[in-house]
């Protein structure tokens, strides 16, 4: 089997594992971001977990799942290409680096750093609409109380919703939002990514965990994955407000822009404005709390699942 192909299919299979046990914070991630959206009087909700149990309680159980379907192909369009690409592009980078400075293994962090970005926003470039979707899914609260704008044609399906965006705003419409969502991953991609790899360096290091072929066991992979998932979360919690908020915006009666926000800056510049800097860290005790365990997973899952594809030639 190629072993690009067998990246891809590692990081698909890895992250749609992870999305199903993280999605309900998720979608109470979602409601916090748009909560009070450029000084909305509108207040629902409070804490990351009364949030969490409120929506439970109003919308039922399973809505704390909404959107889980279009969120697995999301992270396979998403995390299969970023995982997938992600050590193809950082040899290659490495290749070049090292043949420019005549050194071998000079500046891998430029390397770790650079195709950790560029691996992100391909990803998220080629998975924008699906989560253009999840996003006006996941803050629909029908009937109870919402926040932000309520797409009520998210209720006939994600197929409807991507052909109806279509009918009424063309290609464009469909990848609304992908300058913040692109900014968001790559900020993330090159964060999670890179720190992970060095991290796991590290830990490998000390001698207290098994190396197990140079690739650590689960131990490793859990305890670095721990250490990245804050920093992460750190790093890309304002791009995911703009990329929420972009999202989940309705149409300009022109039917062609967004009614609030032209591209993601001007999203970042109007919610600093309007509601101060800490704005763009609403959401965090839950985005960390989704980001930390989805993290985790994520890398857990994808080590397992490398070292069953090396068993297939």
């Amino acid at each position: 089997m190629n072993e690009n192909l067998k990246g891809f299919l590692s990081g698909s299979l890895a992250a749609c594992g992870a999305v199903t046990l993280t999605n309900p914070l998720e979608v109470v991630k979602t409601r916090l971001q748009l909560q009070g959206e450029l000084r909305s009087s509108t207040h629902v909700y409070d804490s990351a977990i009364g949030s969490l149990f409120k929506i439970a309680r109003q919308e039922g159980l399973m809505s704390l799942q909404k959107g889980l379907f279009v969120a697995y192909g999301y992270q396979i369009l998403l995390n299969g290409t970023r995982l997938g690409l992600y050590e193809p592009l950082r040899n290659e980078i490495q290749g070049q680096v090292d043949r420019f400075t005549g050194q071998q293994r000079s500046a891998p962090a430029l390397a770790m750093v650079s195709s950790g970005a560029l691996s992100g926003i391909l990803g998220s470039a080629i998975a924008s609409p699906l989560f253009l979707v999840k996003t006006r899914m996941q803050s629909y609260a029908g009937k109870t109380v919402s926040v932000g704008h309520q797409h009520a044609d998210v209720t006939k399906g994600a197929w409807f919703v991507l052909k109806s965006i279509y009918r009424r705003e063309g290609v464009r419409g469909l990848w609304r939002g992908a300058d913040a969502s692109m900014l968001r991953t790559g900020v993330g991609s090159a964060v999670q990514l890179s720190s992970y790899d060095f991290f796991k360096t590290q830990l490998l290091k000390t001698g207290f965990f098994h190396m197990n072929e140079g690739h650590g066991n689960i131990h490793v992979h859990f305890s670095a994955s721990l250490i990245t998932s804050f920093f992460v979360c750190l790093f890309m919690n304002p791009f995911d407000v703009a990329s929420t908020r972009m999202y989940n915006q309705m149409t300009a009666t022109d039917g062609k822009h967004g009614s609030l926000y032209k591209n993601g800056f001007d999203c970042l510049v109007k919610t600093v404005k309007a509601e101060g800097p800490s704005a763009l860290y609403k959401g965090f005790t839950a985005h960390y709390l989704r980001i930390g365990p989805h993290t985790i997973l994520t890398f857990v899952f994808l080590e397992q699942f490398k070292a069953l594809f090396r068993l297939i030639p």
